[in-house]
């Protein structure tokens, strides 16, 4: 009896359910399956994001369904940033698709940098469409290898020492410059960060294509790279779409290549005819083209005809690489030291000394070599405001991060440099600004571990020797020559956050011009 009605009651259901179902679907409004589904999305989201946030600090529940934190990020605040590194070694957001994981710690931060295996530099989503996909800087492994073998020897001392005369022709110039607009202002303070970001491209892009590249055309770059910056914020659309911030800084990128691909042709056919390389682009057709003549493996690399559109990408890359963080670094390093004058005034000494008082003694490597304090006061201002505050990285396969969590395929993770160049059991008195702190044998400069400004592992900054050098000439050049005052602000020592770090209210300066032998100040 049981089986009967248990077959009968099956019987039932199978020829109910479909007509039960169809006529429930059909009592459903549109209205209705569009709430449902919006319910199910809600309800994963904040499932999706539990179950990637594991045991790891960040906030219990997306306050804000699917997109997170994302009109936060529209205008990020350091002290934000701050408070995100302070509530764990490694904490996490979700904005729209993408699940963000940040670590605050020197070694877990140096294990992300050094996992090629697990990870790769993605910068933003959008960032592949602006630099192309074919950009050396998104190669992987092998091929990433490879390729940086044939860049490494643009950047060696020999190599930067080829390319000081022209950078410093461009900073007589805009020292000259600095000088008439302040004169121009009566010497009243005045906003220089637009200034620092114009100076620190024309130097780039004098000693990366040369004079191939015209006054017209770095000027041209200068005042459009900042549409690039924008377009490149840490939170932004992937699709590009006409009239928006990417969609201005892709123009902009590719104009700048066209102008490379240009440049890159001249040096060819400049090097081809013996010409001698002043450049980073002679420098790289002269590697090409020596190597032709070789047969070891590294110059079979060296041997592959770069294109020039190849090289223009690779020349966009150091730019995007050194524009924003360089200007940043200047702002800090000028504030800095004009706010100082017990600083600028050991540094115009040992200009003066390194020199014998001989103001034609020729700018050279070993020059700057000698320049042992100037460069401290850099490397501190590089410790104290650190241009890059974070590096992002996608995740290309689980990733055991620590013995307790594992970082998802297809988040991003993002290794955190601040925290460690501000380490108290590192840097005594981490908040204050001690230049004498890296005096060789010092534990800052014995602490190779903690100084991540360049970063580490295969990724790291090739430019690194660049940026010191091409500094201590700068601030050593405008030391001696120019007499420059900062006006301090509430604002002066915030730092506002935009790609890179700034002062807050955009370094309120003026220059006058100064004779370096006597001192004397003119008006």
């Amino acid at each position: 009896m049981e089986t009967i009605m248990d077959n009968s009651t099956m019987e039932f259901v199978q020829q109910q359910t479909p007509s039960t179902l169809i006529s429930t679907i059909q009592q459903l409004s549109y209205w209705k399956i569009f709430v449902t589904f919006i319910c199910i999305v809600l309800v994963w989201d904040q499932i999706s994001y539990q179950i990637k946030k594991g045991s790891i600090a960040g906030p219990r529940f997306k306050i804000w369904p699917i997109i997170g934190p994302f009109l936060e990020s529209l205008d990020p605040k350091f002290e934000e940033y701050k408070a995100k590194w302070d509530s764990g070694a490694l904490s996490c957001v979700s904005i729209f698709h993408k699940f963000v994981i940040i670590s605050s710690t020197r070694d877990i931060s140096r294990k992300i940098f050094q996992s090629s295996k697990f990870v790769k530099p993605c910068v933003v989503d959008v960032a592949i469409k602006i630099l192309r996909p074919t950009n050396w800087v998104f190669l992987d492994g092998k091929a990433h290898i490879d390729y940086r073998k044939s860049l490494n020897g643009l950047f060696t001392k020999t190599a930067l020492a080829q390319y000081l005369p022209s950078q410093e022709q461009v900073m007589d110039k805009y020292l000259q410059k600095f000088i008439e607009i302040s004169k121009e202002n009566n010497y009243e303070p005045q906003v220089f960060f637009h200034e620092m970001r114009e100076i620190l491209c024309a130097l780039s892009l004098r000693a990366f294509c040369g004079e191939y590249i015209t006054e017209d055309q770095i000027r041209k770059i200068a005042d459009d790279y900042y549409l690039v910056t924008a377009a490149l914020e840490l939170v932004n659309f992937p699709i590009i779409i006409p009239f928006t911030k990417t969609w201005y800084g892709k123009r902009t990128a590719d104009a700048a290549m066209k102008i490379f691909e240009q440049c890159a042709q001249m040096s060819k056919d400049y090097i081809a005819k013996g010409g001698k390389p002043i450049c980073v682009m002679d420098a790289w057709c002269k590697l090409m083209h020596d190597a032709k003549t070789k047969n070891d493996e590294d110059s079979r690399i060296l041997h592959r005809e770069f294109s020039n559109k190849e090289i223009s990408e690779a020349i966009f890359t150091f730019l995007f690489a050194s524009q924003d963080a360089s200007s940043s670094l200047a702002c800090w390093l000028f504030q800095i030291v004009a706010d100082r004058p017990d600083i600028l005034e050991k540094i115009r000494k040992e200009q003066m000394e390194v020199r014998n008082n001989d103001m034609s003694t020729e700018l050279n490597i070993e020059l700057i070599d000698k320049m042992k304090y100037t460069n401290m006061v850099i490397k501190e201002t590089l410790r104290y405001r650190p241009p890059v505050l974070m590096v992002p990285y996608v995740v290309k396969e689980k990733f055991p991060v620590t013995p307790n969590y594992t970082a998802p395929k297809g988040s991003m993770l993002i290794p955190t440099l601040y925290p460690s160049l501000h380490d108290p059991e590192v840097y005594e008195n981490p908040d204050e600004f001690i230049p004498e702190r890296w005096e060789e044998g010092s534990p800052a400069s014995e602490a190779k571990k903690n100084w991540l400004v360049f970063g580490c592992g295969p990724h790291v900054c090739l430019g690194q020797t660049y940026v010191m050098i091409t500094f201590a000439a700068l601030l050593g050049k405008f030391a001696l020559y120019t007499d420059f005052e900062h006006k301090i602000t509430p604002l002066s020592e915030k730092i506002k956050v935009f790609a890179t770090i700034f002062p807050k209210d955009d370094l309120l300066m003026t220059f006058k011009k100064r004779d370096p032998i006597t001192g004397k100040v003119f008006e």
